[in-house]
Order: C-alpha cells, then sequence, then structure tokens
C-alpha cells in the first residue's frame, strides 16, 4: 500500500450559524449539508430557534448535520438571553452542548461593568469545567477603538492568554482587531488551544470576519500548523456575510471559505531522502 503524502488531522470543519446572518439558524443548517460542512456551531442569540434545544434537536437529525458547538450568549444584544445572570447563561450553554451532543462552549471573557462575574470569572470557568467533559473554550477579544481613543471593555483582559483557563478559543479576525501576532497568541495557547474560528481581517477597528484568504491574517499557515500537530479540537467558520447581494452570493462565500480551510488544513509527510 503506498504511503500517504498528505497528513490530515481528526479536526472536523463546522460553519457557525452567525455566519448566515442576517439569515436564520435553521438557514444555516441546510448550508452547511448543502454545502458538505462537518457540522455546526450555534451561536445562541435572539433568534428564538438558537435558544430551543429540541428546535436545533430537530433540525440536526432532519439535516443529518451534527452540532459540534455552543457559542454562549455572550454578546451585547443577547444580555437578556437565557437569563441577565452570566453564570445562568453559562449553566444553560453547557446544558445544551451536553443535550445536544456538542463537545465545547465558547464563551468570551466579561465585559468590565460586569464586576462581580469578571472577578470570578477565571476560578469559575476552572469550576464548571471541572464538573463536565464539554470543554469550556475561552476566546480571545480585542480593545474597543474609536479614533484614536482605545476602550478596554473585557476583564481580566481580552487577551486571554494573559490567565489560567484549561481551554482557548483563538479567534483570527480578533486578533486582527486586537492587532495581535496570532501564531505568538497561539503559541502562547500551546496545547490548551481547543477551538478555532477561523475568519480574516485587516487589522481594521472593525471585527470583521472576511473569508479566510480575503485579509492580512496568517490564516494559511495557522491550518498547516494544526495539520503539521494533529489538531483535534473544531475549525469553525465565522465569517461575515451581511454584505452578500444574495443567498447564493452567500452560499458562494461560505463554500470558499469551506474549500480553503479544508486545502490547508492538511501537511505535507515528510518523505525521509535515501
Amino acid at each position: 500500500m503506498a504511503e500517504p503524502v498528505v497528513r490530515i488531522p481528526d479536526a472536523k470543519v463546522a460553519l457557525s450559524t452567525a455566519s448566515v446572518y442576517p439569515e436564520s439558524t435553521a438557514t444555516a443548517f441546510e448550508i452547511a449539508a448543502r454545502l458538505g460542512y462537518d457540522g455546526v456551531e450555534v451561536m445562541v442569540w435572539t433568534d428564538p430557534v438558537s435558544q430551543d434545544m429540541e428546535a436545533l434537536r430537530r433540525l440536526s437529525d432532519y439535516h443529518q448535520i451534527p452540532i459540534l458547538a455552543v457559542h454562549a450568549p455572550c454578546l451585547l444584544i443577547t444580555q437578556r438571553v437565557w437569563s441577565t445572570d452570566p453564570w445562568v447563561k453559562l449553566q444553560r450553554a453547557q446544558a445544551a452542548a451536553e443535550k445536544l451532543g456538542a463537545t465545547t462552549v465558547v464563551v468570551h471573557p466579561p465585559f468590565r461593568w460586569q464586576r462581580q462575574y469578571a472577578r470570578d470569572f477565571v476560578t469559575g470557568i476552572w469550576r464548571m469545567a471541572n464538573e463536565t467533559d464539554v470543554r469550556f473554550a475561552v476566546e480571545n477579544m480585542y480593545p474597543w477603538r474609536y479614533r484614536d481613543r482605545e476602550m478596554l471593555a473585557y476583564a481580566p483582559d481580552w487577551n486571554v492568554t494573559k490567565d489560567d483557563y484549561r481551554h482557548f478559543t483563538i479567534d483570527l479576525s480578533h486578533a486582527a482587531t486586537s492587532r495581535t501576532d496570532t501564531l505568538e497568541m497561539v503559541d502562547r495557547m500551546g496545547d490548551r488551544l481547543g477551538h478555532v474560528h477561523m475568519a480574516d481581517g485587516k487589522g481594521s477597528a472593525k471585527d470583521e470576519h472576511l473569508v479566510p484568504g480575503r485579509g492580512t491574517q496568517p490564516c494559511a499557515e495557522l491550518l498547516e500548523r494544526l495539520a503539521r500537530t494533529g489538531f483535534d479540537g473544531h475549525v469553525v467558520i465565522e465569517v461575515n456575510t451581511r454584505r452578500a447581494m444574495s443567498s447564493a452570493e452567500r452560499e458562494a462565500d461560505l463554500a470558499e471559505a469551506l474549500a480553503f480551510t479544508r486545502l490547508h488544513l492538511a501537511s505535507a509527510v515528510q518523505v525521509p531522502r535515501r
């Protein structure tokens, strides 16, 4: 039998339901299945379907597309989704992941004005992680900028590698917005990198979430590194398709993102010279 010439890790490539906005969570399942994604990450937000475990289970069963991760409702627009208590949100995200068969809950660090939550966040995440097999993967964020001003909106820090978490999510668009060296941040995460949000950016003050390959982030280099190191987490396409002029254009962007990711999520096997 011929030796393989490429190495492909066990990582699955999923579609974030946020990538089809302003279309619905249900549409994301349909597109993911049609394009051949390995699964979806559910962004829990104001769409009632994203908050309904039975509805999500039915979508998963109907389209034969697994739910691989749940993104807890951490955005400004989701402050009242599931609860106004951030710990209750995480408990419900954990319960949803366990019920739906997802292995990861993605969570942002607290907003700075959530003082008590921020004060207890690191120890609280460890406590929850010790109570379940679900990974709580804390995601890197960025400072908010307006003109020449910068506001530190997250606590303990937008740079999550400054604190001790069991698992991390690296988001390349957020790294671009924070003007961080992405590969250096990944090095600091080390083997605690458990989840990847694949997107691109050009370093704008706005969180861009471009299709991979359309910005300046080392998307290809990171994917090839994951292949070489046998990464077994999930790589989730989380891109902004709001400007798509039609459903067909949105789907083409998501097909391009999947093709880019699958192409680079492989590494040439080094054949020893004779």
